[in-house]
Order: structure tokens, then sequence, then C-alpha cells
């Protein structure tokens, strides 16, 4: 029942636990008492909304920033990833197979902002040894929301 519950509510944040008994076909109260358990183990860490910035006036720039460390003797990339993910502009960090150590997911209020973030904060830290920034130039999905609507194709068919 765990599995299922985290596949409901991981799509939708809003799902009450009565909701969520009626979509499984269990007591209200077992699903209520099973998710306040999940999140007292921290399986479930918290609750989040998708929000389309690209649909509002506010410039966002969204970048993905590959970074190759040095890791420390005894605590391997742990202290390292760390110190990072303590910034505020980190939205997340990765442990990542193949030639970059970390992938550092950012969002900034515009790309200088990021440019300026890895300049002044991130290549200043003692352990980074290289990083290579992508910035997201437009978002289609997004932790499996559709972000992109579908623009109808009015080019002209030629046969």
């Amino acid at each position: 029942m765990r599995e299922k519950i985290l596949m409901l509510i991981e799509r939708n944040a809003k799902l009450t636990a009565k909701e969520a008994a009626v979509l499984l076909g269990e007591d209200e109260e077992k699903v209520a008492a099973e998710i306040k358990k999940m999140e007292e183990e921290n399986i479930i860490c918290g609750y989040h909304t998708m929000i389309n910035w690209n649909l509002m006036p506010e410039e966002k720039a969204d970048a993905i920033i590959e970074v190759k460390v040095a890791p420390q003797r005894g605590v391997g990339f742990d202290r390292i990833a760390e110190r990072i993910w303590q910034y505020p502009e980190v939205e997340g960090i990765y442990l990542m197979s193949g030639s970059f150590d970390f992938a550092i997911f950012l969002q900034g209020k515009s790309m200088r902002e990021v440019a300026m973030f890895v300049a002044e904060k991130l290549s200043t830290l003692d352990s980074i040894l290289s990083t290579s920034t992508q910035f997201v130039l437009k978002k289609y999905k997004d932790h499996g929301v559709v972000m992109a609507k579908n623009e109808k194709d009015e080019r002209i068919s030629i046969s």
C-alpha cells in the first residue's frame, strides 16, 4: 500500500488522505496513519507545487552545473555535497557516474546571477576541480508534468 500512496501523492500533493483512501479502496484512517508514519521516517520529505515560471513575467534562470571534485579522505563526496547544498540557490545536488561527480540544479533571477554563483561561490571551494554550466532554455516536462502546451503546427503541407 505504501508504494501506491506514494505514487498518488507524488503526482498530486494536494490529495487528501480521504481522497487517496477512496482511490485505493482502503480505510481513510489506515491511509492517514501510513502517510504520517512515512513522514516521520523521512520517506515523505516534503510537498511541492509545480510552477510553470515560463508563463510568469518575472525572469528566472535554471541551470544544470556539472562539477568535478577532489573527494576528501574518509568522507568521500558527502562533506562537499553538504557544503554545496547549503547555498539557497541550489535546488538539487546529485552524485553522478560519468565524467563529472555532481550535477547541481540551480535557479537564479538571471543568467548573470547563475554565472556569478559559479564564479564567486562554487568555483572558490577548495575541492572543486572544474565546472560546466548549461542553462535550461525551456522545460517541456518536469517531475512527470508536461509544462509545454501543444502548439498547433500551422505550416503548410506540401505534397
